[in-house]
């Protein structure tokens, strides 16, 4: 018997491929299968069951694709109703696997279907759970992302108090804990680095699983601090509840190669969105006006689920020779499955060509010191409001990146703009989008707050 986690980490997102005596099952896919198929081949194993945790919501699962591959049947935990063929499990319900065995339990208060599975050995002696986003290393799932009108936040965290006690607790310490996801994820507050652990450890260093708490000090304490979830992330949920297209026919849709003069004319026919994805200091010296910049080398698939508002947005890419396939991938990922094409030979195509190209000034900190000292500067902090209290530089006006949609009007339009983050990922992102609207006076300060810091240009703490 094999377990392999098979980490994504500009998802945080952890799925899980166990193999027994030529049996093999996944747990949460990612959408690109694939590789999961290979692994099969690859140890002459089939796959026999796909197991869902829940619905998930920062990502679209590959359920639908693999089941259909193989012919594996989907399982999804007690309660849950799904828009396509599933077998619905029921709690303690179990699942052989060569010589192991797989059982279900149904561990509601992430959502209302949300269920662990646990792997029993040929001696049905338990040695790992696949915990979903019931339990986290150092964490637990947020409780506000399932509520309905009859339930509140406070209710599925009430549920989640039970489901950990009743269910996951009691089971022995030598359990090794296997999440759907690590520290980056959006569905927990403060996970853990660590993308594994036993559930001994859990036990004494998660605050969630103190044996003193009460009911009522964990709906406390896990509901506190909660931020708005990205708003994508419903729609990914009902992707995954109610189906999606396949992702060959997304690949293929997407792998429409445009010389500089198809590129334009297609963007100007069909409205679509310009997602340059090379980096920061690439895109600034030079890019397709009216292009928005997110790096894939950033936290990319978040970034565009929280700033492209439909997922049916149509979208023509620009990247580096080669990194297309991956770049529609990762799209696909959070459900942006309309990408139509991409510029042929990435910008240097472009540019070759004489088409007209923008910018964005980007200054070091050492010359952002230089013009701060030279009089007032409007400073826009794109950060999430957390990190701009811990530390800001005097005078700072916080923009959260994450809410720019919604606050385009908090940002002068007759003024120069600097513009900075933590490191300049985030903050050519902000210029980008604010150029594209018009805003054309950016200036991004590479190296962000942390190499503003460590000038003498004044900082502030929020008391």
């Amino acid at each position: 018997m094999k377990i392999e986690q098979i980490y994504t980490g500009c998802l945080a997102q952890g799925a899980y491929f166990i193999v027994s005596n030529g049996e093999a099952a996944v747990i949460d896919p990612l959408r690109e299968v694939n590789p999961y198929i290979r692994k099969a081949e690859q140890t002459g194993a089939q796959i026999r069951y796909v197991f869902e945790t829940h619905f998930h919501a920062d990502f679209v699962s590959g359920h639908l694709d693999l089941s259909e591959k193989t012919g594996a049947p989907i399982i999804y935990g007690p309660g849950a109703k799904t828009g396509f063929e599933a077998h619905i499990a029921k709690d303690k319900e179990e699942f052989q696997l060569g010589n192991v065995t797989i059982q279900v339990l149904h561990t509601p208060g992430h959502t209302l279907e949300s269920t662990c599975y646990l792997l029993l050995d040929e001696n049905r002696k338990p040695i790992a759970l696949f915990s979903g986003d019931t339990l986290f290393i150092g964490d637990v799932g947020r409780p506000d992302l399932a509520q309905k009108c009859d339930l509140t936040m406070d209710d599925l965290a009430g549920m989640l108090f039970d489901s950990l006690r009743e269910k996951i607790m009691p089971l022995p310490d030598d359990v090794i804990v296997y999440p759907a996801h690590g520290a980056g994820s959006a569905c927990g507050k403060n996970m853990s680095k660590e993308t594994s652990d036993t559930l001994g450890n859990q036990k004494r260093f998660n605050y969630a699983l103190r044996a003193d708490m009460t009911k009522e000090e964990f709906i406390k304490e896990v509901t506190a601090g909660l931020t708005e979830p990205p708003q994508y992330f419903p729609k990914n949920v009902k992707m995954n509840r109610d189906g999606y297209e396949r992702i060959d026919d997304v690949l293929e849709r997407g792998d429409q190669a445009f010389s500089a003069e198809a590129f334009e004319a297609k963007a100007n026919e069909t409205g679509a969105l310009i997602l340059d994805t090379r980096s920061a200091g690439d895109f600034a010296k030079g890019f397709v006006p009216n292009s928005i910049n997110i790096g894939i080398q950033g936290s990319f698939a978040p970034w565009v689920g929280a700033l492209i508002p439909d997922l049916k947005q149509e979208l023509l890419i620009i990247t580096e020779p080669g990194k297309e396939e991956e770049v529609i991938t990762r799209l696909a990922r959070v459900g942006y499955d309309h990408t139509i094409g991409y510029l042929d030979g990435g910008f240097k195509s472009w540019a070759d060509a004489g088409k007209e190209v923008d910018s964005i000034m980007s200054i070091s900190a050492g010359e952002f010191e230089s013009d701060f000292e030279n009089g007032a500067l409007e400073i826009i902090d794109v950060r999430k409001p957390d990190e701009f209290n811990a530390g800001h530089i005097e005078g700072a006006k916080n923009l959260p990146l994450d809410y720019i949609n919604d606050l385009m009007q908090e940002f002068p339009k007759d003024q120069k703009l600097y513009i900075h983050c933590a490191g300049g990922y985030r903050s050519m992102i902000a210029a980008s989008i604010l150029k594209s609207r018009g805003i054309d006076d950016v200036v991004n300060i590479e190296g962000g707050y942390g190499a503003v810091s460590k000038t003498n240009v004044p900082v502030l703490q929020v008391s």
